[in-house]
C-alpha cells in the first residue's frame, strides 16, 4: 500500500531540505508526495482573507507566484530523484492559513505524515522554530509530523531518543509512528527519563514497564539523567551521543507543551540538529 506524505514548503532553502529528508526516509517505500504551498497577498492572513477575493490582481498575482514556485520544485526533483519508480509527487496550491491549509490536506488526503522544516525564509535566524512549525506542532493533532533543521543530516536515524516523565499512561497506537519508523530504519530507541525524584513510584514504574512490552521487538534501552532542566538534559544526551532524533507525543498540558511554550523554545539547543518526531495523545 502506498504510503502518503504531505511536505509543506515556501520555497525556502529549509524547506527544500525537508523536502530532500523525506526523501531519503522512505526511498525504499512506495510514496505519494504531496507538496503544499499555502499562498498570502500580505504578510498578514487576516488581512489576506478580508482583502484578497479570487479574479483580484492581489490574489492572481499570489497564485501565481505559488504555482511558479511549485512548478520550479517539481523540476529540481525530476534531476534529483527521477530514478526511484517508487516515487510519485503532486503539488498542491492554495489560498488559506498554513495550519488551516494542512489539517485540511491531512483529512482530504488521508496523510499519514507531514514532513516540514523548522523555520521558513521569514523567520530569524535566531529563532529555533518558525511560528508555521510551532502551530502545526501543536495544533495539527489529526496527523504526526517530523520537524526537520537545515543542519540534519540526510542519513537515516540510527538512534532516536524518546524523553518521557513515566508519569504519563503511553497507549501503544500512540506510539506505533515511533515504534514503526524504528523498524523501517534499524534504528534503537533510548528512552531518557529526566529524573526529579530519587526512585520511580508504582505509577511510573507501571507505565515504564508498558514501554518495556510495547518496544520489546526494537533495540532498546532505558537512560536517567537529572536533577537537570529537562531541554538541557535532552540537548545534552544527544550531543554526548550523537543521536539522530528526539521523539515527543504531544499530551495537551504535558510534557511536550511545556517544551513547546515559548520562552522554552529559545533555550532548546538539540533542535538545530536533529529532527523532531511528534506523535499526539489519541485522548485529545
Amino acid at each position: 500500500m502506498k504510503r502518503k506524505i504531505l511536505l509543506p514548503t515556501d520555497f525556502s532553502k529549509n524547506a527544500w531540505h525537508a523536502i530532500n529528508y523525506a526523501i531519503e526516509l522512505y526511498k525504499k517505500d512506495q510514496v505519494d508526495f504531496y507538496i503544499l504551498n499555502v499562498f498570502t497577498a500580505t504578510g498578514n492572513i487576516i488581512d489576506s482573507l478580508v482583502n484578497m477575493e479570487p479574479g483580484s490582481e492581489l490574489y492572481e498575482t499570489a497564485k501565481l507566484k505559488s504555482e511558479n514556485g511549485l512548478a520550479k520544485v517539481l523540476d529540481m526533483l525530476a534531476f534529483k530523484d527521477s530514478k526511484n519508480q517508487r516515487h510519485h509527487f503532486e503539488i498542491i496550491s492554495t489560498f488559506n492559513n498554513a495550519v488551516e491549509a494542512i489539517r485540511n490536506i491531512v483529512e482530504e488526503k488521508d496523510i499519514e505524515m507531514i514532513v516540514m522544516g523548522t523555520k521558513g525564509e521569514s523567520n530569524f535566524n535566531k529563532t529555533v522554530y518558525g511560528s508555521t512549525a510551532i502551530n502545526v506542532m501543536e495544533k495539527v493533532r489529526n496527523c504526526p509530523v517530523i520537524v526537520v533543521p537545515e543542519q540534519a543530516r540526510h542519513n537515516l536515524p540510527k538512534e532516536i531518543v524518546f524523553p518521557t516523565s513515566y508519569r504519563t499512561h503511553f497507549k501503544r497506537r500512540e506510539l506505533n509512528h515511533l515504534i514503526e519508523l524504528a523498524e523501517k530504519c534499524e534504528a534503537s530507541i533510548r528512552v531518557l527519563h529526566v529524573a526529579e525524584e530519587d526512585e520511580l513510584d508504582e505509577k511510573q514504574l507501571n507505565n515504564k514497564k508498558l514501554l518495556e512490552e510495547y518496544f520489546e521487538k526494537i533495540d532498546f534501552s532505558f537512560h536517567t539523567l537529572g536533577p537537570i532542566e529537562v531541554p538541557v538534559a535532552i540537548s545534552c544526551f544527544i550531543d554526548s551521543r550523537e543521536s539522530d532524533m528526539v521523539a515527543f507525543i504531544n499530551k495537551k498540558h504535558a510534557f511536550f507543551g511545556s517544551i513547546l511554550s515559548k520562552p522554552l523554545v529559545k533555550e532548546i539547543g538539540f533542535d538545530s540538529k536533529v529532527p523532531i518526531l511528534v506523535m499526539h495523545d489519541l485522548r485529545n
